[in-house]
């Protein structure tokens, strides 16, 4: 199966995804959301199947690191500018197949693309 993987190449998490996913013989093109960006209409797309509280990570060093009025009425449009602005703000992985577009690598996730749980 052929796989879009949004990752940061540092990120264990990330790494151990990408693995599990080569090894079950997926496909994968991967995006660094560092090095590569993710254009806002992608990011648009990604946030309209999952929504932007799935898809903000809100444990990061990054979002502890922003004023108190960036992170207060979170909205859609804000949530995009604020993960435009700072890619690291996306949770990660994104994995998108197809339609389909899950993000982080939870045992659901790894049920549902790996057949692990």
């Amino acid at each position: 199966m052929q796989l879009t993987i949004y990752h940061l190449k540092n990120c264990d998490t990330c790494k151990k995804a990408i693995k599990a996913l080569e090894d079950a013989g997926h496909q994968l093109t991967l995006v660094d959301v560092r090095a590569d960006g993710v254009p806002l209409e992608v990011l648009a797309e990604i946030e309209d199947a999952v929504g932007h509280e799935a898809l903000m990570n809100t444990r990061s060093t990054t979002w502890r690191g922003l004023d108190d009025g960036d992170k207060a009425d979170m909205t859609k449009q804000k949530s995009l500018a604020l993960m435009d602005e700072h890619p690291t703000l996306i949770k990660r992985p994104v994995i998108v197949s197809g339609s389909s577009v899950t993000v982080g690598w939870t045992k659901d996730v790894q049920a549902a693309l790996i057949g692990k749980g």
